[in-house]
């Protein structure tokens, strides 16, 4: 297929952006400034984008790699992406009120990893070292897990007793990679156990499925979200592998090179599970500046699910905040 022989056309996903629990997180830091007044301070990056957390700081909100940085008797807020026990232990200490923003799916994660330990199983968490979900269910149970990055990690994986094993995932990754990883640990450990319900996200699934669709249409795919963003990156990846001769990832519409669209008569266009509708909105406008101007939208799925805010919303924060100073200090912060 090439722009000669194909009208000049975009092929956009849906569903596309905004999952459940980034739109519940956004929200949350939101919710948080306007009850509170800024600052509220966020540990590590609310979710993965650039835009959002631009836009956040300049509402108030504060990002900090750790929750040690924050100021005592100030209210900090934990990421989508989850946090370890310890983390909530340094909030304590360091008297602050915490807002806990993690993902349900992501807590499901951790819960399924404190269950799987207490019941002494040795625990292969499929995932990317260093990424914050794998740092925080790996801090639920570190005696018990042990990380698998990859199938060609497979080799190196060593356990206690080969009976008594059982397989979690970070939400984000590919669908594919990931159960390729899982194939390798199964024909390794034939004794292998799968989690009670599927860990990668339906957001992650759902944007997969719809990324294999356009890539099977289009001469070049382009996602919108952020380098940081695991579920984003690997969007691009899927594409490639369904075929796609061009697949790449952008914060912005200013970031697509014009190049990219030689000899291409059909883009697909999608966005990761962290990305505002108004990013995309300005690539197909980018777009129908250099001809792509007839948009046919891909729908491969339905998406309902929606999460209620932080429990935390409801309370008074700031007087939580403060009579956690003054149990410190023995005094009050109004005197």
């Amino acid at each position: 297929m090439t722009a000669q022989t194909q009208a000049r056309r975009v092929l956009l996903a849906a569903p596309r952006g905004y999952c459940a629990g980034v739109d519940r997180a956004v929200i949350a830091v939101e919710k948080a400034l306007e009850q509170y007044g800024a600052p509220v301070y966020v540990r590590h990056e609310i979710v993965h984008n650039k835009y959002v957390v631009q836009t956040l700081e300049k509402k108030g909100a504060i990002f900090v790699d750790q929750a040690t940085e924050v100021p005592p008797g100030n209210i900090v807020m934990f990421s989508a992406h989850g946090v370890a026990p310890s983390v909530h232990e340094e909030a304590r200490e360091g008297r602050l009120a915490t807002i806990d923003a993690t993902c349900p799916l992501v807590t499901k994660v951790h819960k399924e990893a404190v269950r799987f330990a207490k019941e002494d199983y040795d625990i292969l968490l499929i995932g990317h070292e260093g990424h914050e979900e794998v740092i925080g269910t790996s801090g639920e149970a570190p005696d018990h897990i042990t990380l698998v990055d990859g199938p060609e990690d497979v080799a190196n994986v060593e356990v206690r007793d080969e009976s008594r094993v059982v397989w979690l995932s970070q939400t984000t990754l590919s669908v594919d990679e990931t159960m390729e990883t899982v194939d390798a640990l199964k024909e390794k450990f034939p004794n292998l156990i799968s989690p009670p319900s599927d860990d990668i996200c339906y957001a992650t699934q759902n944007r997969q499925t719809a990324i294999k669709e356009l890539a099977k249409q289009s001469d070049l795919v382009i996602v919108v979200g952020s380098k940081n963003s695991s579920n984003s990156q690997r969007m691009v990846d899927v594409a490639k592998q369904a075929g796609c001769p061009a697949a790449y990832l952008v914060d912005f519409a200013s970031e697509i090179d014009e190049s990219w669209l030689d000899g291409v008569g059909t883009v697909g266009v999608s966005s990761g599970a962290s990305v505002p509708d108004v990013l995309v909105e300005e690539v197909l406008a980018w777009l129908s500046e250099k001809g792509y101007g007839d948009v046919e939208i891909v729908k491969t799925a339905e998406e309902s699910l929606t999460f209620s805010l932080p429990k935390e919303l409801r309370r008074d924060l700031r007087a939580e905040a403060a009579a956690l100073i003054e149990e410190r200090t023995g005094r009050s912060t109004e005197a």
